[in-house]
């Protein structure tokens, strides 16, 4: 098993993309809640958040190895493509989701090592094993892995979730669907040969263009109950700001509901949890009280 299938298997971008919410929430959470942190606290936080990330990827790779072949995107995965064997990601995948957990424990707090335990669990098993190849509700239920993540970073600063915490940390699964569902009509005809049934595969690219900006609709209002609860003024900007332009590119995509504009509108989605959590993130270092 080489280095660059080790890698791979463990999924790099997603690693960076969830240590980065769970980093923002513990940093945000010290400030806003205390006590305030030591250097060691965030250490302890990327490599727990990595090490639970790359395990559970690596098991939704394993697990998927029957379908990956049939994928365009997916078909040159280490496991179909004969680089890698499927037994070697199968235990890679439960060590180092198992020691994320312990390492969480004992560095962390209980309840950080819970959240991290909930997250992998989320992931392997109430969406790759359970939802992704039965209900169209798929990605919509599976997206508490990554608010899992967010609520790993509060807890190991605080050992405790409160109100603000958890309603930062939902902020992912509110966000999930209209990034995945982009994502799903760019690749539409892939899942449609695998026979995952992605909701553009279901209802189609136009209805599914409909679900998108409504779920928009619901993540911009909702992003800024935070401001309510704890959260200021320059989060509060940050997310109105990237929260309407999201809105804008999903209402043009009811209008082309093509994969080359659900791409565009792809992009524009993706950054925005990074964006926002980083303005959690400076919220709490340049703290302006909206009351």
């Amino acid at each position: 098993m080489g280095l660059k299938e080790i890698v791979e298997v463990s999924k790099p971008r997603i690693i960076v993309l969830l240590v980065i919410t769970a980093v923002t929430s513990m940093y945000a959470a010290s400030k806003l809640v205390g006590p305030e942190l030591d250097n060691f606290g965030l250490i302890h936080i990327i490599i727990a958040g990595a090490l639970a990330s790359a395990g559970s990827s690596a098991l939704n790779h394993y697990y998927d190895r029957d379908i990956d072949p049939k994928m365009k995107r997916t078909s040159q995965r280490p496991i179909p493509s004969g680089r890698i064997a499927a037994s070697h990601v199968l235990i890679y995948g439960l060590a180092v989701s198992c020691i994320s957990v312990i390492y969480g424990y004992f560095a962390l707090n209980a309840v950080a090592a819970s959240f991290i335990a909930l997250g992998i669990f989320s992931y392997v098993i109430i969406y790759t094993v359970w939802l992704k190849r039965l209900n169209s509700s798929n990605i919509v239920i599976g997206g508490i892995a990554g608010s899992a993540a967010a609520w790993a970073g509060w807890s190991a600063a605080t050992g405790s979730m409160d109100l603000l915490g958890f309603l930062i940390g939902f902020l992912v699964f509110v966000w999930t669907p209209s990034h995945f569902w982009c994502l799903a009509m760019k690749i539409r005809d892939d899942y449609a040969e695998a026979e995952v049934p992605m909701l553009p595969v279901i209802i189609g690219m136009q209805k599914t263009s409909k679900y998108i900006l409504a779920n928009t609709l619901i993540l911009l209002p909702y992003s800024i109950i935070p401001s309510f609860f704890g959260m200021g003024l320059v989060y509060t900007i940050i997310a109105l700001i990237s929260g309407g332009l999201m809105l804008a590119y999903h209402f043009k995509l009811t209008k082309t509901p093509t994969s080359e504009f659900a791409w565009k509108a792809y992009k524009v989605t993706a950054p925005y949890l990074t964006i926002i959590f980083v303005a959690v993130a400076l919220d709490a270092a340049f703290h302006i009280p909206l009351f």
